[in-house]
């Protein structure tokens, strides 16, 4: 039996790019790196029969391709076209001017830790960062997330906006930051389709992932009124920790969402790692306890949300977050707002190559109330398309959210 830990590390997704379509913008992957992904791939994958591949001719097909690769930028792609034969979620190459690459590595942290001080001596999983969230379309770059409190965020960066250079020279989400904690780094953005280039200046700080989507979280956090109804959000970027729940737990019943009328959930983008029992807060059958103590602190435990309630979800919403948007679509704990969720729901482990390179590749398959997710997804019970490309930080499905629970708790 795995403990509720075990089953948060293995129920995460990076929710960025689609399946099979990762690359590294650079990379440190040693020929070597090949077989051993190869090998990883051969006696680790969920499905023993590996979707039906002949996986030695794939390897054969792949592995000239890898060693003809005339730079590590390539071989990495190359690792990532053999991957995508798999046409599995939770399946990439990633390497370390990838932002990806940290996350994975600080959620899988406990079960890498023997590896990971080769690679980060001080024990902290961490790179300088600004806090966003990107997507390449049609060859640009664009903001698909921006986290609440961190350097992007104040310095004014929107979501949609395309990224045109940092410093003057082509963005890369690590590289252009390295070295640069605590500086002024001008990033060159197009708001407006067809628009004139703007500049905005960041000041990239350390990040260390699962402890700044805590953070961002904690910042998301505040009350929409609309029509005399007090809305209160919250995004949930991440849920490979407890301690995000612990915060979403302690913020309805004794902290700043406790007198909102109605809730929304955002469970956009990001990553999964969520327990199905996370649900259980919005459940209304069951006894919260209360405890106050002598200076009038008080603590909740089993902390229910018995007032409206919303979801956010989209393509980003992925694994564990997809459990957790099943149960709430079907036991009607309120309406499901945005765009069907990726369907990518296997249980996944990282694995850290020699050369310090990481694998993400599904050990299980998973099925919910019977029911697999994979390769299906979870429709909205309301659905509200969003373009991403200069959005300008224009939200409609968190617009369309406050507009329906203003009219259910007004009502």
């Amino acid at each position: 039996m795995r403990t509720k830990a075990g089953l948060l590390s293995l129920l995460v997704l990076f929710a960025l790019l689609p399946t099979g379509a990762l690359r590294a913008e650079s990379t440190a992957a040693s020929p070597a790196v090949f077989d051993e992904v190869w090998r990883t791939v051969r006696d680790r994958f969920y499905d023993r029969h590996l979707h039906g591949l002949d996986w030695d001719a794939v390897g054969d097909r792949y592995r000239p391709l890898a060693a003809a690769a005339p730079d590590e930028q390539a071989r990495a792609a190359v690792i990532n076209d053999m991957l995508a034969e798999l046409h599995a979620s939770h399946t990439g190459f990633y390497t370390r001017d990838q932002t990806a690459y940290y996350d994975l590595a600080d959620i899988f942290a406990n079960s890498l830790r023997r590896q990971l001080g080769s690679f980060f001596p001080s024990g902290e999983v961490a790179y300088t960062g600004i806090g966003v969230f990107t997507r390449q379309i049609d060859g640009k770059t664009f903001v698909s997330g921006v986290l609440d409190g961190l350097p992007a965020a104040k310095a004014g960066v929107r979501l949609g906006d395309e990224i045109l250079a940092a410093d003057g020279a082509a963005f890369g989400a690590v590289a252009s930051f390295d070295g640069k904690a605590g500086q002024d780094v001008t990033l060159t953005l197009r708001r407006a389709r067809n628009g004139a280039p703007l500049q905005v200046t960041v000041v990239p700080r350390r990040i260390e992932p699962n402890a700044a989507f805590l953070e961002a979280m904690a910042a998301s956090i505040r009350t929409i009124t609309r029509g005399g109804a007090r809305i209160g959000y919250v995004h949930v970027w991440s849920y490979a920790r407890e301690s995000y729940q612990d915060l979403l737990a302690r913020e309805i019943s004794t902290g700043r969402l406790k007198d909102a009328d109605a809730l929304i959930w955002d469970l956009r983008d990001g990553w999964g790692g969520a327990s199905p029992d996370y649900l259980d807060i919005f459940d209304p059958r069951g006894p919260t306890m209360t405890m106050t103590n002598r200076d009038g602190e008080s603590a909740v435990d089993n902390a229910r949300w018995r007032k409206p309630a919303g979801l956010l979800i989209n393509g980003g919403t992925r694994s564990g977050k997809e459990v957790l948007a099943y149960g709430f679509k079907k036991y009607g704990y309120g309406p499901v707002i945005g765009t069907r969720s990726e369907g990518a729901l296997l249980a996944a482990r990282a694995f850290l190559m020699g050369d310090g390179s990481l694998l993400l590749l599904p050990v299980a398959d998973v099925a919910v109330d019977g029911e697999r997710l994979e390769g299906r997804g979870v429709d909205p019970t309301i659905e509200v398309p969003f373009d991403l490309p200069y959005a300008d930080g224009a939200d409609p499905q968190l617009d369309r959210a406050v507009e329906e629970l203003a009219r259910t708790a007004g009502g």
